[in-house]
């Protein structure tokens, strides 16, 4: 999206604080199991995570912790404990988040910092491809969303980041560093 659509920081945490990110809202726990098993699957419980992005309502780490695991939040409007950027991890999770990146080149760069060697980035979102009709599609018409990806977007970040491995998986996205 051109920069000059952008929404701003009070109109962005206003649209954010539309969505039903309650932890007990059991459709939003299924919408995000897929992602919260691939880590309960991929990661030890002794692993250090970190939701990124995590939203009001920090229904990754409910249901995490429900598994054993302990991670830890940041949100630039939500959870924004900035001293969780100053840490490595062994995994990191957004969800519903890169979409959101006014400047994906330098959340890369930070999120690759931020992660252990042969650490996993787990991204949720909707990728694009020539088989949606952008005109109708619904992913756009978020005003907060100001970037999309494609397969080709993300084998570009594996190869202009460093990452060892892509898994593209409907809308998960794995990078393994």
């Amino acid at each position: 999206m051109d920069s000059k659509f952008w929404p701003n920081a009070q109109e962005e945490k206003k649209r954010y604080l539309e969505h039903n990110n309650d932890v007990e809202d059991t459709r939003y726990q299924n919408f995000l199991k897929p992602i919260v098993d691939q880590v309960i699957t991929n990661q030890k419980v002794t692993d250090k995570g970190l939701d990124y992005g995590a939203g009001p309502g920090p229904v990754v780490q409910y249901l995490l912790e429900q598994a054993g695991f302990k991670i830890k939040l940041f949100d630039p409007f939500f959870h924004n404990h900035v001293d969780n950027l100053y840490q490595t991890y062994d995994y990191i999770i957004l969800t519903e988040v890169v979409e959101h990146f006014h400047n994906p080149k330098f959340e890369f760069e930070k999120l690759i910092k931020l992660l252990n060697e042969s650490g996993n980035l787990y991204i949720l979102t909707h990728p694009y491809d020539d088989s949606i009709n952008f005109e109708k599609w619904y992913y756009k018409n978020d005003q907060t969303h100001t970037f999309f990806y494609t397969k080709d977007s993300f084998e570009w970040i594996r190869n202009h980041f460093g990452f060892n491995h892509l898994e593209i998986g409907g809308r998960i996205i794995r990078f393994i560093k």
